[in-house]
């Protein structure tokens, strides 16, 4: 599914929250499963944007431009990271907008949204069930680590640019709340690694492709349209 969720899981059809703003535990990640503590439920058929990326130890993109602050408060205007989880396989992005920060983990089976805040040089973000996301800001990367089910994992993520970054859609599909989270980073050959969930309900769901050109292009699902948005369409909403 795509909602950014921590055993989580789904096996119990938990998804922990599925509502706009709130950040929430689809899946129980894959690699958790082999310290358990919990059920595993695997996404359907997985379309595309749902394959687990390769792991790489090098950041699919640097964006070297130094994240402009607030002179008042040393606040971060804006600055997008994305990188991969090391020994996981999943990706994660973080996004800061004045300050305030939104995460997402994602392998394609498993997700996790998490909100926080920035302060000085570093993030600090939680999910449900005692997920965190940490990271320390600088050189152009964000170096950190992942809780989440029990379990721990660093990472180092890119500074990045559009159409780099995440990505998110909510919308009322067949009476039930759909949410979608897309992670999209740029490979060295140009190309780009996408990697996203979706959760009906409590229920994980395919993914449909994010458009290649146009990541914000709306897409059908079960004849609902839904629109794909940046994190600057949707950061307000995770509040």
């Amino acid at each position: 599914m795509s909602r950014l969720g921590p055993v989580i899981t789904l096996a119990a059809g938990a998804v922990l929250a599925a509502g706009l703003g709130v950040a929430s535990v689809n899946v129980t990640p894959a690699a958790n499963t082999a310290a358990g503590g919990g059920t595993v439920t695997e996404a359907p058929a997985a379309p595309e944007e749902s394959t687990p990326p390769a792991e790489s130890t090098e950041p699919a993109e640097r964006n070297t431009a130094s994240p402009e602050r607030t002179e008042a408060d040393d606040k971060i205007g804006k600055a997008d990271y994305g990188g991969y989880v090391k020994g996981n396989g999943g990706l994660i992005a973080i996004s800061i907008r004045s300050g305030k920060a939104v995460g997402y983990f994602c392998d394609g089976r498993a997700e996790a949204w998490f909100k926080g805040s920035q302060s000085g040089d570093s993030v600090s973000l939680t999910g449900v069930r005692n997920g965190k996301v940490t990271a320390a800001l600088g050189g152009g990367k964000a170096t950190g680590q992942l809780a989440l089910g029990g379990r721990k994992w660093s990472f180092v993520a890119a500074a990045v640019r559009k159409p780099s970054g995440l990505y998110r859609a909510t919308a009322l599909v067949r009476g039930a709340q759909y949410r979608a989270g897309w992670i999209r980073l740029k490979n060295p050959d140009g190309s780009y690694t996408s990697v996203g969930a979706a959760v009906e309900g409590d229920n994980p769901v395919p993914v449909p492709k994010l458009n290649a050109d146009e990541p914000t292009a709306p897409l059908t699902v079960d004849g609902t349209t839904i629109y794909p948005k940046d994190v600057d369409g949707f950061i307000q909403e995770m509040s």
